[in-house]
Formats: structure tokens, sequence, C-alpha cells
């Protein structure tokens, strides 16, 4: 049986020289390309056939999710009723390794005639299509990856590098922050944390809540039902303290003999950390990596225990 980790590897190594050597080949024509993206009044549309087209795709979605209006159509769609897409102010991105590909060059005509920009990106800077593009991003390999040299491979991954750096060079002149991407993926696990309230997410039935006077006994059956390594000291609605888990461990440390004789009040905090219900979540997340806890009070605007929150809840 062949070595296949060796061919693995000889592949990554291919594919990783591929994306090293368009270092070289960033010129001004790629600031170029970002500044008719920056200042276009519409949609950034990427377009390619085959497996540039799937590339294409790609690109198209990763702009889309950080802040630039885009979307894939392919050439030969657009021959068929989805022109009609393509807009005064729009910018076109075309994307064919060889910038000889046919669709794509029948299609030119048609956005020059309406005045709409193209980016070229092709391994061929010679092309028809790099010569009729208003500026042409050269992502040339010098071989495929492939073993026979022939299925796009080197080549695909070349091209798709340069879409990302093109997202992140856009990102980069927006002032594109992470509050930003979670709008653009509310679904998602950053978008939960950033955009969802404590309040969606605190415990608020059956809280681990105890008195000064409590045993350490109630308080380990307390914390142990409720499994979130905190019962709060309440009294009169009041907030009084907090005991985790690791308060409990370093009494029990200190006091081996008579740990079971003691109180709460001989080992709560007496300033826990507590959090607003209408912080965002995120916040709780930095707060408890912050001071290395794993738990927070949540309480209203009146200062009045309203829930618990925990690490758990913040994944």
């Amino acid at each position: 049986m062949a070595d296949v980790i060796s061919v693995a590897k000889k592949c990554f190594q291919d594919e990783a020289e591929a994306i090293l050597n368009l270092i070289p080949k960033l010129d001004d024509n790629f600031t170029k390309a970002i500044d008719l993206i920056i200042n276009s009044t519409g949609k950034l549309i990427v377009t390619g056939v085959g497996k540039s087209g799937h590339i294409g795709a790609k690109i198209a979605s990763t702009l889309a999710s950080t802040g630039t209006p885009s979307f894939f159509v392919n050439p030969l769609d657009a021959f068929h009723g989805d022109l009609g897409m393509f807009t005064a102010g729009d910018v076109v991105l075309a994307i064919s390794n060889s910038g000889q590909t046919d669709e794509l060059l029948r299609f030119i005509p048609l956005l020059t005639d309406r005045n709409i920009p193209i980016i070229s990106m092709s391994g061929n800077p010679a092309s028809l299509l790099a010569k009729y593009s208003t500026c042409h991003l050269n992502v040339a390999v010098s071989k495929e990856a492939c073993p026979l040299n022939l299925a796009p491979t080197s080549s695909t991954t070349a091209t798709l590098a340069m879409g990302d750096a093109i997202a992140c060079a856009l990102m980069t002149v927006r002032k594109f922050k992470a509050s930003d991407f979670a709008q653009f993926h509310p679904g998602g696990s950053l978008g939960r944390r950033l955009l969802s309230r404590v309040k969606d997410y605190m415990r608020t039935s059956d809280l681990p809540i105890v008195t000064r006077e409590s045993k350490i006994s109630d308080v380990l059956m307390q914390i142990s039902l409720a499994k979130m390594g905190i019962a709060v000291v309440v009294e009169d609605e009041q907030i009084l303290g907090a005991v985790t888990d690791g308060d409990i461990r370093r009494a029990m440390q200190r006091n081996q003999e008579q740990f079971f004789a003691l109180t709460v009040e001989d080992i709560m905090s007496r300033t826990p950390k507590t959090i607003l219900e209408t912080a965002k979540l995120s916040q709780a997340e930095t707060i408890m990596r912050k001071h290395n806890i794993h738990s927070l009070v949540v309480v209203n605007s009146d200062g009045k225990l309203v829930g618990v929150i925990d690490t758990f809840s913040c994944i």
C-alpha cells in the first residue's frame, strides 16, 4: 500500500507553498480592488464557472458574513434572466483559473456596457479576463497538489486564500468588530453570547438560597442539589453574601475538627460578584473569566436577587 501519510504531507506542503507564493504577487491591484469595493454604493457580485464557481460561492459567503453585501451568480444563469440582479454601483469579482473561460468572457461585455467595475482573479495575468478587467489579482500557482498535476487543488486553495485576504482587508478598513460579526450570525454561539441577555439564560427556579445561620451541611446540600457551585445568602430579600464550593473546601482545610459546627456567616463572601439581569451574556462570561469564578449572582435594577448564571450557560 502507498505511503498515504507522506502523500497527505506533500499535499499540505504544496498547498501551503501556493498560498505563501501569493505574497510577492500582491501589488497595487489589490489596493485598487479594496478601494472599488469600499467605495461601491451597491453589492459585490461574485461569479465563476465550475470549480471557480464553487470557490466563488464560498468567498461570497465569507464576504457577506463580514460586512460586505455580496452574493454569487453563475454567469450561465445571468444569461437567462439573472442579469437584472446587476445594478449601477455594483462591483463584480470574476474568478477563472485560466482567465479564458468562455462562459465568463461572454459575460464581460454585458458588465462593461453597464459601467460595472470588474475585479478579476486568475492564474494568468495575460489572459483576456485580466485584460478587460478594472484590476486583476494574480493567483497563479507553479503546480497543483494533485499527484497528476491535473485536478484543481493548489490553485483553488490559493484562490480561496486570496478571497479571505480581501475579506480580512475589508474588515480592517471598515473597523469590523466582534459585535458586528454577531449581528450577521445571530444564531451562532458568538451571536448568542454577544446579543443575548443574562436574563435569557440565568436560572430563576430552585435557587440555592441559605441564611447566615445555616449549617455547613445545609449549604452542602443546597449546592449539591443546584449543581451550580454556589449558594446565595439572602435575608429579608437582601443579598448578604455567597458561599461557593471553593469557600467550603478552604474552610474544611482550616477547620478540620470543627468544620460541621461552622455556619454560613463564618465562611461566606460578603462581596459576591453580581451582574444585572439586563447585561449581555458576553459580559457575564468576561466577569467570570477575569475573576476565575464559575457563577454569578444575578440582580435586578433594585439589587434584588432574580437568578444565578454559571459558565455552562455562556457556552
